[in-house]
C-alpha cells in the first residue's frame, strides 16, 4: 500500500489495542481506577507504558496485551493543564453520564440505575488486558498489581472479567464482532472488500478523515497526537425475554429462527441475511473471508435483511439512507461477561451476563453518539421514525417491520432486550503522550 508523504501513520506511537483485531478465543478484563494523588498516578503510567505495545510492533502471537485509557476526570486528576483539558471536545469533557438523554440512556438504562462506581468522577483510568485465557490472564493482572505496588494513591474500583469464545457469540447466541473497516496507511485488511478503506483520520487523532479535513487535536500536539476515543458500555442483555419474544410470535422453531435473524441481520453462525435470506449456513458464518462480502443496495425493501434490522442500522453500507454512512463508521468491539442462558430456557436465571462494549474512533460525536441517537434510537434515516433498533433501542412499542411479499409482518410489544448498566468516554492516548502525562511536573 502507498503511503502519501506526510500522512504516513506514526503506527510506533500508536497503541496496538486501538487498531489490531482481538485474537480468538480470549479471556479478559476491564479495570477502573481512582486516582487521589497525580504524582503517584503520573508514576503508574510511567510503570505501565514501557508494556503497552504500538501497532508497528504489535505481534499477534503475543500471549498477553493491555491498554490504557483516560477519562476527562482522569485527565484532570493527573494535573493536565487547563489550558489543555479546555482544548478537548465537549462531548468528551462532560462525559458519557452528562450525555445519556442525548444519546438515548433513559429509563432502565438512564446513570441514576447504572451500577456503581460507573457514571461516577471517580472512573479515572480504564485498564484493559487480553489473554489467550485465563490463566494466562493472570499475567496481566500480576503486571497491573506490580504496577500499583507501593502507589496507595491510585486506587482499583472496578473490574468486569469478559472472555469470548471460540465460535464468538454473544449472549443472544449470534456470531459477533464481524463487521471491521479497513484503514488506510494500518495494513489492516478491513472484513468486507466492497468496502474502501477509511482514512485513519476517522480512527486517530491528528490525521485527514473523511471529510479531507483534520479534527481539533487536543493540545499541546504530543498529547493529542495519535490517540483515539473509546466509548465503554456495559450492557445488560435479557436473553430469556428474547427468548420468550420470539417464541410467542412464531409459528414454529423455524419461524423463531428466521424472526430471530431478521431482528439481527445474520443468522446465529454469522451468515448474513443478505446472503443467505432464507436458511442459516454455518459454512458461510464461520467463512472470514465470505461471512461479511456483501452489500444492500440490491435489496432495498429489505426483502432478504430488515431495512431496520440491528445490523444493517449498525452500517447500513450501500443502502440508500438519510446520512453519509462513511462518515459514521467505527471500530465496535464486543465482550462477553457472564454465564451463557442454557440452551432452550425461556425464564431469566437471574445471572449478570451481557456484552463490554468499546466503540473506537476518533470522533465521538459523529461516530458513536450520532449512531445512537439516529440510528439506533430514530428510524427517520430508514423511513420509519418510531422504529427503533430491535436489539439494543431503548424499545417503546414502536414495533418492527420485516418487508415480506404479499404481506409484511408487524412486530410490536418489543421490550428493552438490553439494558445499559453503566460506562464512560475515555481518551486512548498515543505512547509519547503517556509519557508526556508521565513526565508533568505540576
Amino acid at each position: 500500500m502507498s503511503i502519501e508523504k506526510g500522512n504516513a501513520l506514526e503506527l510506533d506511537d500508536i497503541q496496538a489495542a486501538a487498531l489490531e483485531p482481538r485474537p480468538t478465543p480470549y479471556a479478559g478484563a476491564y479495570l477502573a481506577l481512582r486516582i487521589d494523588d497525580r504524582r503517584q498516578g503520573r508514576e503508574l503510567l510511567r510503570r505501565l507504558t514501557p508494556a503497552l505495545d504500538s501497532v508497528a510492533a504489535f505481534d499477534p502471537e503475543r500471549q498477553v496485551s493491555l491498554a490504557v485509557a483516560l477519562s476527562f476526570q482522569g485527565l484532570t486528576a493527573l494535573g493536565v493543564p487547563e489550558e489543555s483539558l479546555a482544548t478537548f471536545p465537549e462531548e468528551f469533557r462532560e462525559g458519557m453520564a452528562a450525555r445519556a438523554e442525548y444519546i438515548g440512556d433513559v429509563g432502565e438504562s438512564a446513570p441514576e440505575n447504572w451500577e456503581g462506581p460507573l457514571g461516577s468522577k471517580d472512573v479515572h483510568l480504564i485498564l484493559g488486558g487480553l489473554a489467550p485465557d485465563a490463566a494466562r490472564l493472570e499475567t496481566v493482572l500480576l503486571l497491573i498489581r506490580d504496577a500499583l505496588r507501593d502507589l496507595p494513591g491510585v486506587v482499583a474500583i472496578w473490574q468486569q472479567d469478559v472472555h469470548v469464545g471460540p465460535d464468538e457469540k454473544e449472549p443472544f447466541g449470534f456470531r459477533d464482532g464481524i463487521g471491521q473497516p479497513a484503514i488506510e496507511c494500518t495494513g489492516i485488511p478491513g472484513t468486507n472488500p466492497y468496502e474502501e478503506p477509511l482514512r485513519a483520520g476517522e480512527f486517530i487523532t491528528g490525521y485527514t478523515d473523511e471529510t479531507h479535513g483534520v479534527a481539533p487535536v487536543p493540545q499541546p500536539e504530543v498529547l493529542g497526537r495519535n490517540g483515539t476515543y473509546v466509548a465503554f458500555r456495559k450492557l445488560h442483555t435479557r436473553v430469556a425475554d428474547f427468548r420468550k419474544y420470539l417464541h410467542e410470535r412464531a409459528t414454529d422453531t423455524a419461524d423463531e429462527e428466521l424472526l430471530a435473524a431478521k431482528l439481527v441481520g445474520r443468522w446465529p453462525s454469522g451468515a448474513p441475511l443478505a446472503l443467505t435470506p432464507d436458511k442459516d449456513d454455518p459454512e458461510l458464518g464461520a467463512d472470514p473471508k465470505r461471512n461479511n462480502e456483501f452489500m444492500y443496495g440490491d435489496d432495498p425493501e429489505g426483502l432478504k435483511c430488515p431495512v431496520g434490522a440491528h445490523a444493517r442500522r449498525m452500517n447500513p453500507r450501500d443502502a440508500v439512507v438519510t446520512g453519509e454512512v462513511r462518515l459514521h463508521r467505527m471500530i465496535r468491539r464486543g465482550t462477553t461477561y457472564g454465564p451463557p442462558l442454557p440452551k432452550g430456557v425461556l425464564e431469566d436465571d437471574g445471572a449478570d451476563r451481557g456484552i463490554m462494549f468499546a466503540f473506537v474512533g476518533a470522533h465521538l460525536d459523529r461516530q458513536f453518539e450520532f449512531v445512537q441517537r439516529q440510528w439506533v434510537n430514530d428510524g427517520k434515516f430508514i423511513g420509519a421514525p418510531a422504529e427503533k433498533d430491535p436489539l439494543i433501542g431503548m424499545n417503546d412499542d414502536g414495533g418492527f417491520t420485516v418487508p415480506r411479499k404479499p404481506i409484511r409482518r408487524r412486530f410490536k410489544g418489543l421490550p428493552p432486550f438490553v439494558v445499559n448498566r453503566g460506562g464512560e468516554y475515555c481518551f486512548m492516548p498515543g505512547l509519547s503522550a503517556l509519557r508526556w502525562i508521565a513526565d508533568l511536573d505540576t
